[in-house]
């Protein structure tokens, strides 16, 4: 990941309605989004100059802006070309890409519908979010657990739902692990702090049901992926104590794309044949050598 600060880089952000040089992008420090999480965003990835999966990403953000209760003042389709000019200023063929809209600062309080809602794109290089991937990342059991559906907006991706996430990655990177695994408020398995999770058992692909939890769109397509090679995928409920059952793991994000484990907190797990042809039809993909499946 990169180390150079975000407030200090050459280069334009994109933002309400114009490229801003990107030391000049700010917002005041009374700002609605950061005292009460009122901000909705987009994580995307860009391969050779195109933006995967671009038109679902910025569909979510719309969406997840209504769930919040405020609408963009951009369409999808005005979205579409904004992020396609920021990677084209950009200069870069492979990035990663944030679009991200929020409340403003016109009325400070839980209340602040008055506020004006502001959208912005930005464009950065970005690696491999874990290094070594085939080698397996590590991961501990986190603390927090993701919350009832009757309790918060899981299907938005929404700032506020990723309190817990860092709270949980930070605890588990001062343990020595690359990332946490989360349990929902049941005490079943979730995800982890910015990827779902899935397992090989028996030749077979088992990942939890997303009934409180982001059905990631690199999820989505990792299950065509995987049914189009004629694996199982069998989306259930995950106990805990099943963990030592599985033979392979691995998690999946936009920005993890798709990474085997090799540990969760004790149990180990080798990454395996599986794991490796899906991280390579995933590769095959995002570049365009293989269509996206049926």
């Amino acid at each position: 990941m990169a180390t150079e600060a975000f407030d200090d880089r050459d280069g334009y952000i994109w933002m309400d309605g114009a490229f801003t040089p990107w030391r000049d992008a700010k917002v005041h420090v009374l700002t609605h989004a950061m005292h009460y999480a009122s901000c909705v965003f987009e994580g995307e990835r860009a391969y050779g100059g195109k933006i995967f999966e671009s038109l679902r990403h910025s569909q979510r953000l719309a969406k997840s802006a209504e769930t919040m209760g405020f609408d963009l003042p951009i369409s999808v389709e005005e979205l579409e070309g904004v992020k396609a000019e920021a990677l084209k200023r950009s200069g870069l063929d492979s990035a990663y890409i944030r679009a991200f809209a929020w409340r403003g600062s016109e009325m400070m309080g839980v209340s602040a519908q008055a506020n004006t809602i502001h959208v912005a794109v930005a464009v950065w290089p970005w690696g491999d979010y874990f290094a070594d991937k085939m080698q397996g990342i590590r991961m501990s059991h986190a603390q927090w657990r993701r919350p009832a559906p009757d309790t918060a907006p899981f299907h938005a991706k929404a700032a506020g739902l990723y309190m817990i996430c860092t709270l949980s990655k930070h605890s588990a990177e001062r343990e020595g692990y690359a990332d946490a695994l989360m349990l929902d408020y049941r005490g079943h398995v979730a995800e982890t702090t910015g990827a779902n999770v899935f397992f090989l058992q028996d030749g077979a692909l088992h990942t939890p049901t997303p009934d409180c939890f982001l059905n990631g769109i690199t999820r989505q397509t990792t299950i065509k992926l995987a049914r189009a090679r004629n694996i199982e995928v069998i989306e259930r409920t995950i106990m805990p104590e099943e963990l030592g059952s599985f033979s392979e793991c691995f998690i999946t994000g936009s920005a993890a794309e798709i990474t085997p484990v090799s540990e969760i907190a004790g149990i180990h797990y080798k990454p395996g044949a599986v794991s490796e042809a899906l991280v390579n039809d995933y590769s095959d993909l995002v570049f365009g050598r293989i269509a996206m499946p049926a």
